[in-house]
């Protein structure tokens, strides 16, 4: 694919991902303000949850069948804008929940088509052109994540809550344009609408394979990220120090998806990249377990750039390989959906219970999800483009 792509694609990640910053925080937020308790907060929550492991993988089959990624992301990423709308007038369980399941459904296979799209035109064509680093559009969409989610944090103070969705429709609508401009696949590429097709996931195989190493190693984060600044507060880690632990690792996410991601990569091989994503989870996570005094969780804290980033660079490369192109929706919308989000949404319901029970000492259960990945690298070694093995 041609070089001038990257500009395009730093367009689509930045208003797609700058659109996930100034809403997904801050949902739980406007559902009170538009009349709902906690606990039904949590049911509408919970809805969200569940129709994106249907409608996620739905989306990309639908995208891979019809040889359309580029057109579902677009209708997609335009249709969420306007239900986003629907949030304004809406007040009370019923419609809140409608609303909120519909957006969701729109939004859930947004982020694995950009990246089928992404991922297609950063690696090496088969025919031998050179294509850009997809860290460097990952990375993009991590800072304006970031960006959205500080922007829309001010303009609550000053606006009131419904603000963020007077944010959010927009960003959506510019996604839709934004996808418009991206390359499109070729129709060779479709799958064929033939025998075979989604069994060639389901079997097992690498494809398998690489969705439990991810599940291990990204889930392993739902402790971290539900307790870790109830942790360091109990320490006496006051919120702002809590928010620069939090901030360095934001900041090593970026930096290796920008800069260390691809010579990792290249030096390493995508399963020698995630045997270091998992050993460094078992070190940040066992540092967490053991102690919270300041300096030593500020120098684990850029582990995250390893732990999260890595390991995702080292799984979209893995996938761009052994997936046959015709299947790449579908498989990163199985891959983001029921394999890493049924995993966090899993631990991170039971990480309530672990560390009610075992305090700082659960984190100890997450070094064991990586130390159990580490193994099953070893499978990943031997690849080749376009098969997936069983």
């Amino acid at each position: 694919m041609e070089r001038s792509a990257l500009p395009r694609f730093l367009a689509l990640y930045a208003a797609l991902y700058a659109a996930f910053g100034v809403g997904s925080p801050f949902l739980p937020v406007l559902l009170g303000a538009h009349g709902l308790s906690p606990e039904e907060i949590a049911v509408v929550l919970s809805a969200i949850i569940a129709v994106r492991l249907l409608t996620g993988p739905a989306a990309g089959r639908m995208a891979d069948w019809r040889g359309a990624r580029r057109g579902v992301l677009g209708c997609c990423a335009a249709g969420a804008g306007l239900l986003a709308l629907a949030y304004l007038p809406a007040s009370g369980l019923r419609p809140l929940l409608v609303v909120g399941v519909l957006h969701s459904a729109l939004l859930a296979p947004a982020a694995p088509l950009a990246d089928s799209l992404a991922l297609a035109s950063a690696v090496p064509s088969r025919a031998g052109g050179a294509g850009f680093d997809y860290g460097w559009v990952r990375g993009a969409g991590a800072g304006a994540f970031i960006f959205g989610s500080l922007v829309a944090g001010h303009a609550i103070e000053r606006f009131g809550i419904d603000v963020v969705v007077w944010l959010h429709a927009p960003l959506l609508a510019a996604t839709s344009l934004a996808t418009s401009q991206v390359p499109q696949l070729h129709r060779p590429l479709a799958m064929r609408r033939g025998k075979g097709g989604l069994a060639t996931l389901v079997r097992p195989g690498l494809f398998r394979r690489v969705v439990l190493v991810a599940a291990l190693i990204q889930g392993s984060h739902a402790l971290h990220d539900s307790f870790a600044v109830v942790r360091w507060g109990a320490a006496g880690i006051g919120p702002a120090a809590a928010a620069e632990l939090w901030s360095e690792a934001v900041a090593a996410e970026v930096v290796v998806f920008f800069l260390l991601g691809r010579p990792l990569l290249d030096r390493l091989g995508p399963a020698g990249a995630l045997a270091l994503a998992a050993s460094a989870g078992v070190l940040r996570w066992a540092v967490m377990a053991e102690t919270a005094w300041l300096p030593a969780v500020a120098l684990v804290q850029p582990l995250h750039g390893l732990t999260f980033a890595l390991g995702h660079l080292a799984c979209m490369r893995l996938l761009a390989l052994i997936v046959p192109p015709g299947l790449a929706a579908t498989a990163l919308t199985i891959y983001g959906t029921l394999g890493v989000g049924v995993a966090t949404a899993l631990l991170t319901l039971a990480s309530g219970p672990l560390y009610s029970r075992l305090g700082p000492a659960g984190f100890w259960v997450m070094a064991a999800l990586c130390a159990a990945a580490l193994p099953l690298t070893r499978g990943l070694r031997q690849s080749s483009p376009g098969s997936l093995p069983c």
